[in-house]
């Protein structure tokens, strides 16, 4: 089973208008069980275009703000217990969709890299968008 902890912008908890904590669930479990992945925990961190830009510098050394990443805790390894699979960090002000980015990053999490790969993340992306209306 995928659990996923939904944490929304600081301050916005009452008008932020983004998926519910359910919706965010159901994306990323139809994301990671169609990449094969049937169990584990992912948060989902909705943040502002500053915060974005601050990790998208640090970690991937691209000083611009994005509209999703991603970070894999576990990988592959053996856990000790249930397993973590990352967290995905989405930019509402920056993605056109963001279930779109949610769907991404859960993607990303499975092991799938649309920079390394011959395009088969972005279409099984597509199709699951395709699947989602």
């Amino acid at each position: 089973m995928i659990g996923a902890e939904v944490v929304a912008p600081a301050g916005s908890e009452d008008g932020f208008d983004g998926p519910t904590p359910a919706e965010v669930e159901e994306l990323c479990t139809l994301a990671l069980s169609s990449a094969g992945i049937s169990d584990g925990h992912v948060a989902v961190e909705f943040v502002s275009g500053e915060r974005i830009r601050e990790l998208n510098s640090q970690f991937r050394h691209h000083d611009e703000p994005t509209d999703v990443l991603s970070f894999s805790v576990d990988e592959d390894g053996p856990t000790a217990g249930p397993r973590e699979l990352g967290d995905i960090v989405v930019c509402p002000e920056h993605t056109a969709d963001v279930r779109e980015a949610i769907v991404h990053g859960a993607l990303h999490l499975s092991g799938m890299d649309h920079e390394t790969d011959e395009g088969e993340m972005l279409a099984l992306q597509a199709e699951l968008m395709r699947w989602i209306g």
